[in-house]
């Protein structure tokens, strides 16, 4: 079995602490990351890890003292990357500092595991992986309804569905403002200039900063099918995880629909669902 020093970045990105948010907005867009490890200035001790979504939760908050989150779940570079896939699937949590004598030596996500179970043989499958029940909304909602629906379920994605119950597209946070993506004054606000506008870390995390700080200004008659990317791409029950961790690598998806025999919507399997194929069912 792998270790962690095997697949995990080294010498990460760091934001440092004192620093306020935008620091790290920018590190994020122009590094086309979506959260960092946090370290202290005075000797690069880890302090904690600050992700986009934590930034756009404590919008009123600047100093990321106070953003972050503190004493994070850490992880040895000789540990097995089956027990980081397990800290991932527990905990559904998407960033592991690696940490060597008390020094940060690197970070693993995710991803990088995703990149070995495509290469793998398993018999295990969708079915076996899905966690989380699947919350949708349809295709002529308004779109300020998904926003608040995306807030109040903690979800970066949902399925959308026509009048009929059928998948008609997916929804995404990326995908909410792609007209605001060059509003020159809403990129002054997180600190960037107009050299980032074609960034593609720009639009990871601009549309949750627009969405908790200009609510108010949703086009009132907006409808979701005007935003949603149509057709997306789909997985079955009976897809095995290795294909399923393969589509994800690919187009970089943290998560893809999941049909069931009779082509219906059954739920959406997650990238931290996947990992289950290094670590078995958590009931065996």
């Amino acid at each position: 079995m792998k270790t962690v020093a095997d697949v995990m970045t080294n010498m990460p990105i760091v934001v440092r602490v004192p620093g306020n948010r935008n620091d790290a907005i920018n590190l994020m867009v122009r590094n086309k990351l979506t959260g960092l490890p946090v370290v202290r200035e005075s000797d690069g001790q880890l302090m904690g890890i600050v992700s986009r979504r934590d930034v756009f939760r404590n919008v009123s908050e600047d100093q990321l003292s106070l953003i972050m989150k503190k004493n994070p779940i850490v992880i040895s570079p000789e540990a097995t990357i089956e027990d980081a896939a397990r800290i991932f699937h527990e905990k559904r949590i998407h960033r592991l500092p690696v940490v060597e004598n008390g020094k940060l030596v690197g970070i693993i996500t995710p991803t990088d595991l995703i990149r070995e179970i495509r290469h793998m043989r398993t018999s295990r499958t969708s079915e076996d992986a899905i966690r989380l029940k699947c919350v949708t909304c349809y295709e002529g909602d308004p779109l300020s309804y998904v926003v608040a629906a995306m807030r109040i379920s903690d979800v970066s994605a949902m399925p959308v569905l026509d009048g009929h119950g059928k998948l008609s597209g997916i929804i995404t946070d990326r995908d909410l403002f792609v007209d605001q993506t060059k509003d020159l004054e809403v990129m002054r606000e997180m600190g960037l200039d107009d050299t980032c506008s074609d960034l593609a870390g720009y639009r990871n995390v601009l549309p949750l900063f627009y969405m908790a700080t200009h609510e108010d200004e949703l086009p009132e008659n907006a409808l979701v099918k005007s935003y949603m990317v149509p057709n997306p791409t789909t997985v079955f029950m009976k897809t095995p995880l290795n294909e399923v961790a393969k589509v994800m690598d690919v187009n970089d998806f943290g998560q893809i629909p999941v049909h069931g025999d009779k082509d219906e919507l059954v739920g959406m399997i997650y990238d931290v669902d996947v990992l289950v194929a290094l670590i078995g069912d958590e009931n065996e």
